[in-house]
């Protein structure tokens, strides 16, 4: 057996083990992310939910979801664990994110339609979109589409 025939199977079992030494780095720094959690801190669920911790138990967390409602999630369910003034600024919208100089958009879409124009200068007449001939022939014969035929 040559050693040209081995070396792809070689590169494969590198890379499968390239692939489980990062996904088992990943899976370590989320577990110590969930054990570094105290109670007061903001976290983040896997299903997008903001919440401050309570309690913190072997597997599972004590979560307040709003003023005076708890849950009880497992630490597996906690995605991130925020910094208090990211958690805040999300949680509560800190005025520190509006800025004076944007511009304020609408509701709705009257700024599109609007102009600098007195209403008297725009022609409020119907717009005819029906096809005009060209020449008037309003009295000529109209054309044979497919199906007419001349028997009578």
């Amino acid at each position: 057996m040559n050693i040209v025939t081995l070396l792809p199977f070689i590169v494969l079992i590198g890379a499968m083990f390239l692939m489980t030494r990062s996904a088992k780095k990943k899976q370590q720094a989320a577990a110590q992310m969930r054990n570094e959690m105290t109670p007061g801190t903001g976290i983040r669920t896997i299903g997008g939910m903001y919440a401050t911790v309570k309690e913190v138990h072997d597997d599972a967390v004590l979560l307040e979801v709003a003023p005076g409602v708890h849950a009880v999630y497992a630490k597996n369910a906690i995605g991130a664990v925020l910094p208090d003034d990211e958690y805040n600024r999300i949680v509560h919208g800190t005025e520190d994110d509006l800025k004076d100089d944007t511009p304020v958009v609408p509701d709705d879409a009257s700024s599109l339609t609007e102009t600098d124009e007195p209403a008297a200068a725009s022609d409020d007449s119907p717009i005819d979109l029906g096809k005009k001939d060209a020449a008037g022939a309003d009295d000529a014969e109209p054309k044979k589409t497919d199906g007419e035929s001349d028997a009578k």
